[in-house]
């Protein structure tokens, strides 16, 4: 394909993938910002006034930026694999993938698809946010760099679940026993420096910490991990899932059953 054709694909990809939850956006764009408004009140404004400060902010502030980058995670995450899955399962993923449009076109229209749900829910979480709370971001590059990035991540994990299902129970096994837990006790509601030493070493172990506390420090200048290494982390598990996506894509006959 030359680059007219190949944009072509992408282009149409995107617009579908698009389309598909704005149409429904009522369904898929308003739920998750109701589910964020009510962490909000009862998290932040009940909760909240009893903690008092937490890493030198009030307890309102400090949870925000955890609760934008949750609804962008599961968000980017859903989109992708219940978009695929039933691309899937109705036989439709079979006409791209006898059709020239290269895999590597498929892919990046479906995590494009997913990035846009989940960023566009991160800014209605993020609008609601400002009836509670003051943002003031700290670093703005680093703000959108870690938002870009955990948004695509959790699209290739959408992409790849996709690809194993089976059946529509498939697509909430990870959500439910991995995404979600992981998630809880990835810092969004706390900081890991109130955890004993054992719990601070085991919560090291959870990707989505490093996730949270990068973002958190984007737009609060406050942070439990090490930023830099955060933002390696996340390109290694980028790369890494892109790369096997694009195999499973090609390979995986589960496709093509």
């Amino acid at each position: 394909m030359n680059p007219q054709e190949i944009w072509i694909a992408l282009s149409t990809i995107v617009r579908k993938e698009v389309r598909r939850f704005t149409r429904i956006w009522v369904q898929t764009l308003i739920p998750p910002a109701i589910t964020m408004a009510l962490y909000f009140v009862i998290f932040g404004s009940l909760i909240g006034s009893r903690i008092g400060q937490m890493g030198g902010f009030d307890y309102m502030s400090y949870i925000v930026p955890g609760l934008i980058m949750m609804s962008v995670i599961t968000n980017s995450y859903s989109n992708v694999v219940s978009s695929f899955f039933s691309a899937k399962f109705q036989h439709q993923i079979e006409e791209l993938l006898v059709s020239p449009t290269p895999n590597w076109v498929i892919l990046v229209g479906y995590l494009i698809g997913g990035m846009c749900r989940g960023l566009m829910v991160g800014m209605v979480v993020t609008a609601l946010s400002l009836f509670f709370t003051k943002l003031h971001i700290a670093h703005l590059g680093i703000t959108l760099a870690i938002i870009l990035l955990t948004s695509l991540l959790f699209s290739l994990g959408g992409f790849i679940n996709a690809i194993f299902a089976r059946s529509f129970d498939d697509i909430s096994i990870v959500p439910t026993f991995v995404l979600t837990p992981l998630t809880y006790l990835g810092g969004v509601f706390y900081s890991i420096q109130l955890l004993p030493e054992f719990w601070q070493n085991v919560s090291m172990a959870n990707p989505i910490l490093y996730m949270v506390n990068s973002f958190r420090y984007g737009i609060l200048g406050v942070s439990d991990i090490n930023v830099g290494f955060a933002f390696a982390m996340i390109l290694v598990f980028v790369v890494a899932l892109f790369m096997f996506a694009l195999y499973l894509l090609k390979h995986s006959k589960g496709l093509r059953t």
